[in-house]
């Protein structure tokens, strides 16, 4: 994690460099984001679906995470070559991991007492299209920030994670919302798709918190080890 990570020998080792610097892939992914929470909350509540709710408040979550991002490349760059020039960078790639976790916990609750009590009709249609804009945004979100973010730095690490891992999301949903559609029931599948899918995320983010523990502790990170 040595040096600042828009420098061309950082993006070198990093592999192929990035079209972009960190603070303006991020701009325009947090960009992405909010033009998507208002479309998955409208949606939600016509589709009456837990796990397009569980993708509105994921994507809430991701834009705090890209704020407080930015801020931390902001002060960060101030002056790249301190010793603990990456603290906040750092900070900002456990704030983000636990804020996934915190959504992945709300939405295991609600799709579990779902099931518990029954699980309600489910609208298919409007499932199906919210999922599919979804994962059309995260991809491009993903896309944006290029295969280099995933060496650069724990944040920038983070970030391309929560957008591959509701890409794939959104993806196991649109798969789910055309099965509702086609059958006119299984109405169950949206929960447990909700959990499912909870259970990746909440893997992925509880890896970046070790990461971003041993960083804080000042430890050398393996981006590779995974």
């Amino acid at each position: 994690m040595s040096g600042a990570p828009d420098s061309p020998a950082h993006d070198l080792a990093a592999g192929k460099p990035p079209r972009w610097s960190q603070r303006r892939r991020i701009l325009i992914v947090l960009g992405l984001n909010v033009a998507l929470i208002v479309g998955l909350v409208i949606a939600g509540v016509l589709a009456h679906s837990v796990s397009v709710l569980a993708a509105a408040g994921d994507t809430v979550a991701d834009c705090f995470a890209l704020v407080l991002g930015l801020v931390a490349i902001a002060l960060r760059d101030r002056d790249p070559d301190h010793p603990h020039a990456q603290r906040p960078i750092a900070v900002a790639a456990l704030v983000n991991a636990t804020l996934l976790l915190a959504v992945t916990v709300t939405v295991t609750i609600e799709a579990i007492s779902r099931l518990r009590e029954g699980s309600p009709p489910v609208e298919g249609l409007p499932m199906v299209i919210a999922s599919l804009v979804t994962m059309v945004v995260m991809l491009s979100g993903a896309f944006v920030l290029g295969r280099s973010a995933a060496g650069e730095d724990l944040h920038m690490r983070s970030v391309l994670i929560d957008a591959l891992a509701d890409a794939a999301a959104a993806a196991a949903i649109t798969v789910a919302g055309i099965i509702i559609l086609v059958t006119n029931g299984l109405y169950w599948l949206d929960p447990v798709l909700a959990l499912g899918v909870s259970v990746v995320i909440a893997i992925a983010a509880v890896q970046l918190i070790i990461k971003a523990v041993a960083a804080l502790r000042g430890k050398p990170v393996d981006f590779d080890d995974d």
